[in-house]
């Protein structure tokens, strides 16, 4: 019998994040600083409001792009919070942002076409290009300068084959931002070189000093920005798989196009959760999401001085909830480095290679997690860090 797995799919590797954690998974007594899943109950106006919504027999398909009020809540949201300025009819609802991301790269590759990735990034991104039929270019982002990208960088790597550059700010892994001075000086890159941005900003609420700076808000970037946001972090909401999608007409066009063959709509008690969550958000000033930013910043700042006072050079997050310390001082590798340290200590972390080559001496540590694991994992950790140092 032949085999009948396309060459594409076999060509693309496995999650660096899951084939870890499948060892976990089998291992006892682990405390994990893994998954990047908020600690937080999904608070609960947006709890009731999905309960209300399947008591009511709201169980049908919506509209393929997404319920009308939702998309015109969201249309608010971001123009309010962020400066941000996209209709309701220029949104589509999504199986979270991960189908947005796959919905946007499909909708605008062609074959060979190139699409530049910071990296370290998001492990979905490179996978995602290839399986459009691109290819993915790395963009190195050194954690010395905050993981940023430059224009130096970004330069460096455009060819005449380029045509979109992901924009992951904030970070995952490395928590790093992107400032608006910063996007300034990419932007005439940008320009110059007539590129597609797709902007993932599902971590925009989770910033720490400086608020979120959207690029789709610089009236230069109007007509080349794809925005990707949801409700899985900010709104502890991830089981609800929710999220949205916003592009210019033509691009957003041939997303709904795929959206309707492939997913049809997202699940209708999860648009009315959370339809509940903004709505309660704009009356209250989002405060259950500033709590939790509030909780994940006092975390964040025990993690950087713990990672800094076991001599691990550490980049102090500005984004997201991860911290992404180097631990090439240690002489090993971010692979050995996790694997050792799971097999010794009982703690899983990240190794840095799931999110690119560039992160191969780094590991990720998530501080999504109460502050007693958090505690007791970097207890471990620096016990590791200690016997190896000797």
């Amino acid at each position: 019998m032949r085999n009948f797995v396309s060459q594409r799919a076999k060509n693309i590797k496995p999650s660096g994040i899951r084939k870890f954690f499948d060892i976990v998974a089998e291992s006892k007594d682990v405390i994990s600083l893994g998954v990047g899943e908020p600690d937080f109950i999904t608070p609960w106006d947006i709890r009731e409001a999905g309960i209300q919504a399947i008591k009511k027999g709201y169980t049908q398909y919506t509209s393929n792009k997404g319920m009308p009020a939702l998309r015109e809540e969201i249309s608010g949201y971001l123009s309010y919070n962020f400066n941000v300025h996209f209709s309701a009819d220029d949104t589509i609802i999504t199986v979270g942002a991960s189908e947005a991301i796959d919905l946007a790269l499909r909708a605008v590759v062609d074959e060979g076409d190139e699409v530049l990735i910071p990296d370290p990034s998001y492990v979905s991104y490179k996978p995602c290009v290839e399986l459009a039929g691109g290819v993915p270019v790395s963009v190195p982002c050194d954690g010395a300068n905050g993981f940023k990208l430059t224009p130096e960088a970004l330069e460096s790597v455009i060819t005449n084959k380029t045509k979109a550059v992901v924009f992951p700010y904030p970070n995952n892994p490395t928590g790093g931002v992107m400032e608006k001075e910063f996007i300034e000086k990419i932007i005439p890159i940008i320009v110059k070189h007539d590129l597609l941005v797709i902007s993932d900003e599902i971590y925009a609420e989770l910033t720490y000093g400086k608020p979120h700076c959207s690029i789709a808000s610089f009236k230069e970037m109007d007509g080349r920005v794809v925005l990707i946001s949801g409700f899985s972090k900010a709104f502890a909401m991830t089981g609800w798989r929710i999220g949205f999608v916003c592009a210019p007409k033509d691009i957003l066009a041939a997303m709904l196009k795929i959206h309707q063959y492939t997913t049809i709509c997202a699940p209708i008690f999860s648009q009315y959760a959370a339809l509940a969550g903004l709505k309660q958000g704009r009356e209250d000033g989002y405060s259950a999401v500033r709590e939790m930013c509030a909780e994940y910043d006092k975390r964040r700042r025990f993690m950087f001085e713990t990672f800094t006072k076991m001599g691990l050079d550490c980049f102090e997050p500005k984004g997201s909830f991860y911290i992404f310390p180097s631990v090439k001082s240690t002489g090993m590798d971010g692979e050995k480095f996790a694997t050792e340290l799971l097999s010794s200590k009982k703690v899983a972390v990240v190794p840095g290679q799931a999110f690119g080559e560039f992160g191969k001496y780094y590991v990720r540590c998530s501080y999504a997690y109460s502050m007693k694991n958090l505690i007791e994992a970097t207890e471990r950790i620096a016990e590791f860090v200690k016997s190896i140092k000797k």
